[in-house]
């Protein structure tokens, strides 16, 4: 299978995963680390980013 850098941008940059209900949410880097952004399930301010497969 090839692997397209457009492909993995649309998959894993700016997406981060919520730390209580594991949801995905796509927001901007300085967004999560001033915790301006909030989990649209369950409110939650803690995020991780994606771990992509290898």
């Amino acid at each position: 299978m090839a692997k397209f850098p457009e492909a993995a941008a649309r998959l894993f940059h700016n997406v981060f995963v919520c730390k209580k209900c594991k949801t995905k949410r796509k927001a901007d880097v300085r967004k999560v680390l001033d915790k301006k952004i909030s989990c649209r399930k369950c409110g939650g301010k803690a995020f991780r980013s994606i771990k992509s497969k290898k």
